[in-house]
């Protein structure tokens, strides 16, 4: 479904947004801001502190899609992006971005709308982990044996 666009075309009418030119209309290129890689769903408590040290990087979140697929997230933007935020290597472009797909994307409304979880950070990760598993604060002692590290 076409959605419209407040900005003026040519001949002052409102544009009407479509796949084919929806690309020219993003502001910041925002699917090239970052990428995503898909994870083994997590269920244990060792598999959430993994995830609960990954995230405590810089530039690393994670999130479970309306799939139930886990993802991780690295906000790193492509180098090849101009200063425009058009492709700098277009034409020899990787099939991954030749294959995207912006029917559904983060011009239309931001990716987090469509995510069951979300932790941005740290604290959202072990806010959940705590909510999760009753003896969150005691997995060191069973992740690290009777010692506890």
């Amino acid at each position: 479904m076409a959605k419209k666009d407040n900005r003026a075309g040519k001949a002052g009418k409102a544009l009407k947004v479509t796949a084919e030119n929806k690309c020219g209309l993003c502001v910041g290129a925002k699917c090239c801001q970052y990428i995503t890689l898909h994870i083994d769903t997590p269920r244990s408590m060792a598999d959430f502190d993994t995830l609960l040290w990954q995230v405590s990087h810089r530039h690393i979140q994670f999130y479970k899609d309306c799939d139930g697929w886990f993802m991780l997230v690295v906000d790193s933007p492509c180098e090849h992006l101009t200063g425009s935020g058009q492709c700098g290597i277009y034409a020899a472009r990787p099939v991954i971005c030749r294959s995207y797909s912006n029917d559904e994307c983060e011009f239309d409304s931001d990716a987090e709308e469509g995510f069951e979880l979300f932790f941005p950070d740290h604290a959202s990760l072990d806010d959940y982990c705590r909510k999760r598993f009753k003896k969150w604060d005691k997995r060191f002692k069973k992740l690290l044996g009777k010692a506890g590290g």
